[in-house]
């Protein structure tokens, strides 16, 4: 836990890269979507932000998030019930000074009378398309050490390519850089370079009152995002040091991403590696455990409570509630909460959306490099 000399406060922005993925988003916002068989992807970041001491978290939602704040609830899961702090929403048009926003800066600035009323210190701002078990106390304490005004997440690895053929609009930004000695030399937007790279995890840090000038400037001359609106300009001006991260991450750039790093979880090193240490909390449903009825056949899967399993199953990831009859063949699949999995059908390289019945004797395939979505309730 942080002690009070070093308290921070935690927003959230789970719309963010929602246009890399509009299949799994149509009704639904990026942090709503169901990842390892029984979690959202922004139960990650927050149960992350939770368990180092951070107990004020803000969320800014754009649009559809219905099905975010149906999970999220009061935060209890999070133990983020709270008379001060705690667990706070903020939806488009909920004040006078808040509007929908594309980037940070009109985000924050719909905000700034409620940052200027807070106590903490520091301020954590992070996205959703993430997935990783993150350690707020070790970044905050490098903060201090290197006396940087801006702290900037990062790991190395090869610029995905979804994100470099992605349609060149401002929202699908992604941002690499140079690092010189600890210290954020270039910073570039929507970079090509090939081979490994420094690839910001969008997760920031800065004090509070530095946040709220920096925003108050930039929103006045009309900015809109803090990468490039802020960070870019002031990268000669301000102390922006880089922090690696070198443990496991899961990066959600589009559908073909989403498959592969569910599917990742399958081995025990990667589910080790994202699991162990500090748990990762989400909605309890209070299912009943899940049952695998005489002469089902499982091997290698992922599976949450209240299913029932008759079929064959293999190499899968599995939500909550889902049947899957006798005589059914499942296969290098994902299937979402609900689905139901009908006598005879045979399927394989699927992702299907909650309450999908695939139907009796049906026969469906995707390939590994371009498995085939089903959207929510629908009945093929």
């Amino acid at each position: 836990m942080m002690n009070s000399k070093t308290s921070a406060l935690g927003i959230i922005f789970p719309n963010s890269y929602d246009a890399l993925i509009p299949e799994l988003v149509n009704v639904r916002l990026m942090a709503s979507i169901p990842f390892a068989s029984r979690y959202r992807l922004i139960d990650f970041i927050l149960s992350s932000m939770a368990n180092c001491g951070i107990d004020n978290i803000s969320i800014m939602v754009n649009n559809n998030y219905h099905s975010l704040m149906d999970h999220l609830d009061s935060g209890r899961e999070w133990d983020l019930v709270r008379k001060n702090g705690g667990l706070n929403i903020f939806p488009p048009y909920a004040e006078k000074e808040s509007r929908r926003f594309t980037g940070r800066v009109a985000g924050l600035a719909s905000i700034l009378s409620f940052l200027q009323d807070q106590k903490e210190k520091y301020v954590v701002l992070s996205d959703t398309n993430i997935v990783v078990n993150f350690d707020f106390n070790a970044m905050i304490q490098a903060h201090i050490e290197t006396g940087a005004d801006v702290t900037v997440a990062y790991n190395t690895q090869e610029i995905p390519e979804s994100l470099i053929k992605a349609p060149g609009t401002d929202l699908s930004l992604y941002y690499t850089f140079d690092i010189e000695d600890g210290r954020i030399t270039r910073l570039y937007v929507n970079s090509k370079k090939e081979g490994i790279q420094n690839c910001s995890m969008n997760i920031y840090l800065l004090e509070r009152e530095l946040l709220i000038d920096l925003v108050n400037t930039a929103f006045v001359h009309g900015k809109e995002y803090f990468e490039r609106d802020i960070l870019l300009p002031h990268i000669n001006k301000l102390n922006v040091q880089a922090y690696k991260y070198d443990k496991y991450i899961a990066r959600i750039c589009d559908v073909k991403s989403y498959y592969d790093e569910n599917m990742k979880l399958l081995d025990d090193y990667n589910l080790d590696s994202l699991f162990s240490g500090n748990p990762i909390y989400t909605k309890i449903r209070d299912d009943n455990p899940t049952r695998y009825i005489q002469d089902s056949k499982v091997r290698n899967v992922m599976v949450a409570d209240g299913c029932i399993i008759e079929g064959e199953v293999e190499n899968s990831v599995i939500f909550r509630g889902v049947k899957i009859a006798k005589g059914a063949k499942v296969k290098n699949c994902i299937l979402m909460q609900d689905t139901v999995v009908e006598p005879g059908a045979e399927i394989e390289y699927l992702i299907t959306d909650k309450n999908v019945k695939i139907s009796a004797g049906k026969d469906m395939r995707g390939t590994d490099t371009h498995p085939v979505y089903i959207s929510k309730y629908q009945e093929v």
